[in-house]
């Protein structure tokens, strides 16, 4: 690789690093070739986009990108794929289901979610279990229906009721 490569895939991540929220570092290394193009083609699916590079390029683009911290030094070594994504639990989900599958790897690195740093395979599951934007504004939608609902409902159980309760509450004003 060429230094002017190098500079390219610097750039190139770089961009990624600063507009991304969210990405995994993984170790996908000893799949074979089918494999690996079905874990690219799971990702792609998903819209997960899976980037492998070397570990000093990552090290530098972090750095350009103003996303690299001492805690991922330890991290960036070793074979690195990064999965860069808009939702944090996906990349979770699709190593789980993708080992469930007969494989031991992708091994999960590190995640770096809206600045919080999940560092090591043993955060797998945490990551799985975090609601995404889209679940938490449909439980909180959830949450807020309900009220309305039981209001709405005892109005029409009240039946003939309702005349009552509204005349009474004009005749008081």
């Amino acid at each position: 690789m060429t230094k002017t490569d190098k500079q390219a895939t610097i750039d190139t991540l770089s961009k990624s690093f600063s507009e991304a929220n969210i990405f995994y570092f993984t170790d996908a290394s000893g799949l074979t070739v089918e494999k690996i193009n079905k874990l690219r083609k799971t990702c792609f699916e998903k819209g997960i986009k899976l980037q492998v590079a070397k570990n000093t390029l990552i090290k530098k683009a972090l750095v350009a990108g103003g996303k690299f911290s001492d805690e991922l030094e330890p991290v960036l070594h070793g074979p690195t794929a990064i999965m860069f994504t808009e939702t944090g639990n996906l990349p979770a989900k699709v190593i789980k289901q993708f080992r469930a599958g007969g494989n031991d790897k992708p091994i999960l690195k590190a995640a770096y979610i809206d600045s919080d740093l999940y560092v090591g395979e043993n955060q797998l599951e945490a990551l799985v279990n975090i609601k995404s934007k889209e679940e938490l504004i449909g439980d909180i939608i959830g949450l807020l229906q309900s009220p309305a609902k039981n209001v709405i409902s005892a109005l029409k159980s009240g039946g003939g009721k309702i005349a009552g309760i509204v005349k009474t509450l004009q005749e008081r004003n």
